[in-house]
């Protein structure tokens, strides 16, 4: 019996050990060596501090910055488990909101959330992904008409000049990728961090 068993036992734990360790290793040491910053995350650093990831949006409720994508991931409520509680960009949760199309609490919020835009810039339709959310609660872009609806808001908080944040805007959108795949778009963490350093380059008067 064990003569019939052993090949059996050999093969699993050669295919284990192939497939469990020994591939998954052989990948994370390729891909460290020909994509560091990919395989780590895509991180962004500041001043020696991480500060965000390019592949996960984040929360900027400032009205000096640009604002992203919103969010409907949800985490514990911490006074009940039972529960759970908004928390925006919650990676560990990441999912949409389910509401259908004849949902009274999605038709109200997106009213809301649609005339709260006009008031920032009654000159321009609503970007339909400024005030839907994204299937995963995690998306780190907007499109590029996304992020110019938002100058004259940022260009009245900061004081700067429309042109200038629109040319801002149109130094940071990405194509297509292989210029077939995808939409273009702007990485939200990355315009920010431009943003001020655009005012904070700016001279003194």
């Amino acid at each position: 019996m064990l003569k019939e068993i052993r090949p059996a036992l050999v093969t699993f734990v050669a295919l284990a050990c192939l497939t469990g360790l020994v591939y998954p290793l052989a990948m994370t040491g390729i891909a460290q060596a020909l994509f560091p910053a990919q395989a780590s995350g895509s991180l962004i650093e500041q001043d020696g501090r991480v500060i965000g990831s390019t592949l996960i949006g984040q929360s900027f409720a400032d009205a000096k910055y640009f604002h992203g994508r919103l969010s409907a991931t949800t985490a514990p409520d911490p006074q009940d488990s039972s529960k759970t509680v908004p928390a925006p960009y919650n990676a560990a949760a990441s999912g949409g909101s389910n509401l259908g199309p004849t949902s009274k609490a999605l038709a109200d919020r997106l009213a809301a959330d649609v005339a709260a835009a006009k008031q920032e810039n009654p000159s321009a339709p609503v970007p339909v992904d400024l005030v839907t959310t994204s299937g995963s609660g995690l998306d780190p872009e907007i499109s590029p008409e996304a992020a110019l609806f938002q100058v004259p808001r940022i260009a009245k908080v900061r004081n700067l000049p429309e042109a200038e944040l629109r040319a801002l805007v149109d130094s940071r959108i990405e194509g297509r990728d292989l210029g077939l795949f995808g939409e273009p778009r702007v990485n939200v963490l990355k315009l920010n961090l431009a943003l001020d350093r655009l005012g904070q380059n700016r001279p003194r008067t």
